[in-house]
């Protein structure tokens, strides 16, 4: 049977709880988290190495000149990358890798990768969605709007993606994405082999799939 990983792609506008979802998913099982790296300064809290990896704009570039990225992305004014060695050596060795990321980037993702599993976050309203990304005290007035007004646009991206998913509770979000996962495993064109008994003669062997 085929023991190649599957590379979650968790995405959606900015206040829809997607750090929450990928936090309690790692809760319940044993994924590799992706770490972003990015030229933005850290959020109270953050670290580096854990949060993301915080490079210089000049560092950043050099990355990407040398073909460390998976895909990058320029996101309200700073660099966006997921490092490319880890995540496709961990997806060889078998194990699923989640990876939350901005609209962008997911797209670009899907290009150099598009037998990932792409599942777009919503908010329960837009309503909603203003109040969380208040809530963080982060941003100044015109910042906040201008994040809401992208999610707006963003939101018309949900075609691209295999499946949506609403965070109302993030209890209820966990559990459509772990049964988006299981159905993912059982794809028939996910399987590379699969074990056939012949009743007839009692034999086992292996079909290939292409």
């Amino acid at each position: 049977m085929n023991k190649t990983g599957l590379l979650i792609v968790i995405s959606g506008p900015s206040g829809t709880g997607k750090g929450t979802i990928c936090k309690a998913l790692v809760h319940r099982k044993d994924y590799f988290v992706s770490i972003s790296a990015t030229t933005r300064n850290p959020r109270v809290g953050e670290v580096d190495g854990e949060s993301y990896y915080f490079l210089t704009k000049e560092d950043f570039i050099d990355r990407i000149n040398k073909d460390d990225f998976l895909e990058h992305a320029e996101v309200y004014g700073n660099y966006y990358g997921t490092p490319k060695s880890k995540v496709l050596e961990t997806i060889e060795s078998g194990k699923d890798v989640i990876l939350e990321i901005d609209i962008q980037g997911a797209l670009k993702v899907k290009e150099n990768y598009p037998n990932g599993v792409f599942i777009f976050i919503l908010p329960p309203s837009m309503e909603e969605l203003k109040n969380r990304i208040t809530k963080r005290g982060t941003e100044t007035e015109e910042s906040l709007m201008t994040r809401f007004k992208c999610a707006y646009k963003e939101i018309n991206y949900i075609s691209k993606y295999n499946y949506a998913v609403v965070n109302d509770t993030v209890e209820e979000a966990v559990n459509k994405i772990e049964s988006i996962v299981l159905a993912e495993k059982c794809r028939v064109d996910r399987i590379k082999t699969t074990t056939i008994l012949d009743s007839k003669e009692g034999l086992i062997h292996e079909q290939l799939y292409d």
